[in-house]
């Protein structure tokens, strides 16, 4: 600082000017010390920074004024039926269901008649802490009540029931807010990869079964399971080996339906391997020789599903489909989980698929940005986990360079 403080303004040894102030308003200490004007601009002159030291005084008096105090207090349950009719018309008919299970079976029993800006952080934090450590739920499932409290409180601030203190210290401020739980040190992996050898077992088994080639999409496409049972021969591209992923299959309503998928990072074009090509150009002539062969049978077993257009197309036009015209679900895997389990001590899930693709891709050295596209991941942190999780072949590449050293 070149000058000492005249007026509440000094020079700094940049030569640019800065102001600082401490006043009671009502009882309350304001303190400022800024070396900006209210747009940000550097103070370049000690006639600046007075002005700007005056327009903050008066902007400290201002706000302190303002009615600081909800307009009318509001329930838990009554904010969240708010939202429930006004807030949420753009989620997921899942998310939907998932808030509504989480809110129903959990949150509406200890909260729903306390008012919204009578919850504490302390309480919250504790409830959390419950579920997690005492209760037992996942990490990632206890991750679903606090993003309920979030967008309760976010519904609450906006309709004017909770003060901008309130808000800010429930959900904003870095040292007071609502947060997880410290995580446990066994949940702290999320990826879980199968081994070369494990692959090896599994393409024998699911060779010839009527699931696999949804077992290959899983693990040469990376495909979630919705993701794979909504595919359309339509989105096949044998010709310039791509797949393109715009719908999944979903229950609404104990209905089947092809719906968007979830994100908007979920709806990409899919590069296909060599291996994944020539079992789709087999499938698909087999498919046309089915038409023949199975024409009676089609025509009996097939169903309407309601596409992502409201128009209504045959099951036969799924890639996922039997000869005879059946349909395949996602339930279609449950007698193969406990086959492999019984025959090879193997944990199947049709997720891990998905994790064994994106942490081979990963060892593979594929950028971190194209790996994040084929995976449909909405933040590039997410697909960085496959580039730090530990597999069995990094663990041998690591052994292999240690011999080099």
């Amino acid at each position: 600082m070149k000058n000492n403080c005249k007026d509440g303004v000094y020079q700094l040894d940049s030569g640019f000017w800065a102001y600082r102030f401490s006043i009671l308003i009502d009882g309350r200490r304001i303190s400022r010390k800024k070396t900006t004007d209210s747009n940000g601009n550097k103070l370049k002159t000690q006639k600046a920074a007075i002005k700007a030291r005056e327009a903050a005084i008066a902007q400290a008096h201002n706000t302190s004024h303002q009615k600081t105090e909800p307009v009318s207090r509001r329930t838990m349950k009554e904010v969240y039926d708010e939202y429930c009719r006004l807030g949420r018309e753009d989620r997921a008919y899942t998310t939907k269901l998932k808030q509504d299970s989480l809110w129903e079976n959990h949150i509406s029993p200890k909260f729903g008649n306390r008012f919204v800006d009578d919850v504490s952080v302390a309480e919250i934090k504790d409830y959390l802490s419950n579920l997690y450590y005492v209760d037992g739920y996942s990490y990632q499932y206890t991750e679903g009540f606090l993003k309920i409290f979030y967008l309760i409180f976010g519904q609450a601030y906006s309709r004017n029931y909770l003060d901008v203190a309130t808000y800010n210290k429930l959900c904003v401020n870095k040292n007071s807010k609502i947060r997880m739980p410290k995580m446990k040190t066994e949940d702290d992996t999320e990826i879980s990869s199968y081994s070369q050898e494990e692959l090896a077992i599994l393409d024998e088994y699911f060779k010839g079964t009527k699931v696999e080639t949804a077992y290959l999409l899983g693990r040469y496409c990376g495909l979630r399971i919705n993701e794979c049972f909504g595919l359309k021969w339509s989105n096949v591209d044998l010709e310039n080996d791509t797949i393109i992923i715009d719908r999944q299959e979903q229950y609404q309503d104990s209905i089947i339906k092809l719906v968007s998928p979830k994100t908007h990072n979920s709806k990409r074009t899919l590069y296909i391997c060599p291996a994944l090509k020539v079992h789709l150009q087999e499938k698909a002539i087999q498919r046309e020789q089915d038409k023949i062969t199975y024409a009676q049978q089609q025509e009996q077993n097939r169903r309407l599903i309601m596409d992502i257009d409201g128009q209504n197309i045959y099951s036969t036009e799924l890639v996922n489909c039997l000869p005879n015209g059946k349909l395949l679900t996602v339930t279609s895997f449950k007698y193969h989980v406990r086959e492999i389990k019984k025959t090879y001590g193997i944990d199947f899930k049709f997720h891990n698929l998905r994790h064994t693709f994106g942490t081979r891709m990963a060892e593979l050295n594929t950028p971190t940005h194209l790996l994040c596209s084929q995976m449909g991941h909405g933040n590039i942190h997410v697909t960085q986990r496959y580039y730090l999780a530990i597999s069995k072949t990094g663990i041998d590449e690591l052994k292999k360079n240690l011999q080099q050293l």
